[in-house]
């Protein structure tokens, strides 16, 4: 039986403060599934393109070495995410990200990928 120890409760004000901090269950579902999302290798490698420039399917195919197929399907996932928006020019669609909060996550997550342990 776990008991608990009044020395360690949090003061009132702390703990009203932290539970005004605590996201909503709703919310950390969102977040969960979204990172969950972001999981698949393949729409990572989208998006380190895209984090440099706007660029068409074709493009994109022959870059990431995949069927213009695969591409607009992995493209279709990330806009239904909101990661990725297009823009129509004649008969080409050109995607880029969604908007800067979009490459500061990939950016933060690059540069933590790439430090070394210390």
């Amino acid at each position: 039986m776990i008991q608990s120890n009044p020395s360690l409760t949090l003061d009132n004000n702390i703990f009203e403060n932290k539970t005004q901090e605590l996201i909503s269950t709703e919310k950390a579902q969102r977040m969960a599934e979204f990172f969950s999302f972001l999981g698949d290798p393949n729409r990572l490698r989208v998006l380190s393109l895209l984090a440099n420039q706007e660029l068409c399917v074709s493009d994109l195919a022959n870059l990431l070495e995949m069927s213009e197929s695969a591409v607009s399907h992995q493209l279709r996932n990330l806009r239904s995410m909101r990661l990725v928006s297009y823009r129509k020019q004649g008969r080409n669609v050109f995607y880029r990200l969604h908007d800067s909060h979009i490459f500061h996550l990939y950016q933060a997550v690059a540069e933590h990928i790439d430090e070394k342990d210390e």
